[in-house]
């Protein structure tokens, strides 16, 4: 787990603790084999095999076969860097060529992860384990070995330190560029934003700026900036990624995070409507992203345009049922949840296909943040039994020790609270809901996800706040969101309502009218756009958010 904040003032964070230990690990993994600077093979027989960074593989084999199947590696990396679809063809026809690669079967591992699918998880460990059990060790370049106890140990749960030994992986070896984009996503898996920020950071001096690749690296660093609070900088790098490579739908994703922090929805709308071909459909952030959009349309106060967008990107009828598109419908409709009468009404009935969707998918403990957003389903859509049925199950997991699986913490600590206090929001026990999440708001972050995913969480703090009438804890929490985003409508109509249970009118209209002049633009944005905006916007499946 991710290090949270101490619980009494001068006390070591327990997480911090085990970080330090992961590190550690991943040190003493790289470090205790012998090699080169471009990875030569741990038990001294190279391949004579690069690729286009210069590192070596092995494994490939000799003549058309292996030209063919480092080919089918590179294309592999360029589509996962880019987020095109055609990544798991490309290892597929790698481990064909090539079924001794070391590369190949941790490609193939790291897919199998990257989705936060539990089903395609286990298949991805058996997979694994053949070939663990049958591959010469002996002929492994230090780069690769490395690799495989980065996959082996996300592939037992642990991912704190799979996370630690690809970052020991990108210092030996700055310009692995496999390392460095599975090692971004599990730091946004994990919430860790410094991680998100330096792992990329610390890599890019390594680089040629003219190479290929070093605008993909460009979007990362953005989004880590971004999740960081450092927004000029994120957004000046982000939009250098995006003018470099139009299609980079990372990149446009980290300029759209930077625009929704500083409350820029308008802007945001204009951007992503300028960019529609390119990250509209046929990639594996398109549901993402269009979700993104909601978000602008819903600050913008446009309801009928964000379940124009649902309708058409996130609705479980179009996309392919992953768990990482089921949570952005799941987090887009919550809001409206949180929302007074007017706003329940305006989703109608499309909290049960969701909620079936979730149930579906019969998921057993596997990523707390997942489980969050599925109980967000199963209360929109009445179904009180199921939520609580995956509490129960939840809690008696929990209870048992599963020593290096990263989730038993996400879950214990952060996962059960939130799920239980979106019941007791949902059964109007605000009170309750106020005094589970209020002592974890500064430790959310390491259950998973981003400042925007987060705070479908957030908000139901603070509904749940006036709700219980704890009014100076709503006044210091709407307080806190005003200084980050003062350009928020939806701020201020939480401003409104305070002043309303206050008593104080005239303050409570001039918060209203300040909230309506702040949506005006972004309302006139998605008009321009008209009513088949989000049309022809069904993607592909997504291997991350």
């Amino acid at each position: 787990m991710l290090p949270a904040d101490a619980l009494q003032t001068g006390a070591v964070p327990a997480d911090a603790v085990r970080r330090e230990a992961v590190a550690a690990d991943a040190r003493a993994s790289v470090s205790s084999r012998a090699h080169g600077a471009n990875g030569a093979a741990a038990g001294g027989r190279p391949s004579g095999r690069r690729d286009r960074h210069g590192l070596e593989m092995s494994g490939l084999g000799s003549g058309a076969a292996g030209d063919a199947a480092a080919t089918w590696y590179e294309s592999a990396v360029d589509s996962l860097l880019f987020f095109r679809g055609d990544v798991a063809e490309s290892v597929a026809e790698l481990r064909r060529l090539a079924p001794g690669a070391p590369l190949g079967q941790v490609f193939a591992a790291y897919l199998g992860l990257l989705g936060t699918e539990q089903s395609q998880a286990a298949a991805a460990r058996q997979e694994f384990a053949r070939f663990r059990a049958a591959a010469d060790d002996g002929a492994r370049t230090a780069r690769e070995q490395a690799h495989l106890t980065a996959a082996a140990a996300w592939l037992d749960g642990n991912i704190a330190r799979a996370g630690a030994v690809l970052r020991e992986i990108a210092v030996a070896w700055p310009r692995d560029a496999l390392a460095l984009v599975v090692g971004h996503q599990i730091d946004f898996f994990t919430g860790n934003a410094a991680a998100l920020r330096d792992r990329i950071a610390g890599a890019l001096t390594a680089w040629d700026e003219e190479d290929p690749h070093h605008g993909p690296l460009l979007g990362m660093l953005g989004f880590g900036l971004e999740e960081s609070g450092h927004y000029a900088r994120a957004e000046e790098t982000a939009r250098a990624a995006v003018e470099r490579h139009p299609g980079d739908v990372w990149g446009i994703h980290a300029v759209v995070h930077t625009l929704e922090m500083q409350g820029r929805f308008a802007e945001g709308i204009r951007f992503l409507d300028a960019r529609r071909p390119e990250w509209g459909a046929g990639n594996m952030m398109a549901v993402h992203n269009w979700w993104h959009y909601a978000l602008y349309a819903l600050e913008a106060g446009d309801t009928r345009r964000v379940l124009e967008v649902y309708d058409a990107a996130l609705d479980p009828a179009v996309t392919s049922g992953l768990a990482l598109e089921l949570l952005d419908a799941s987090s887009l409709l919550w809001r409206f949840h949180l929302g007074g009468d007017d706003d329940r009404a305006a989703v109608g009935d499309r909290w049960a296909p969701l909620a079936d969707a979730w149930a579906a998918r019969g998921d057993g403990p596997h990523y707390a943040f997942n489980d969050t957003h599925a109980v967000m389903a199963y209360l929109g859509a009445g179904r009180v039994r199921e939520a609580e049925a995956l509490l129960a199950d939840r809690k008696e997991w929990a209870t048992h020790s599963h020593p290096g699986v990263t989730n038993h913490a996400m879950t214990a600590e952060i996962g059960l609270p939130v799920c239980r206090a979106l019941l007791a929001f949902t059964q109007e026990r605000y009170e309750d809901a106020v005094d589970l999440l209020f002592p974890l708001r500064g430790r959310f972050a390491t259950f998973g996800g981003s400042h925007a995913q987060r705070d479908a969480v957030q908000r139901t703090l603070l509904e749940a706040a006036l709700r219980a009438r704890r009014l100076d804890l709503a006044r210091a929490l709407l307080s806190e969101r005003l200084a980050l985003r003062p350009t928020s409508p939806y701020n201020w109509l939480g401003q409104a309502r305070l002043a309303d249970a206050v008593g104080r009118s005239a303050l409570a209209a001039t918060a209203r009218e300040r909230a309506a002049a702040l949506a005006a633009p972004g309302r006139s944005s998605t008009q321009d756009v008209g009513p088949a905006a989000a049309e022809g916007a069904v993607p592909g499946g997504e291997v991350a958010r």
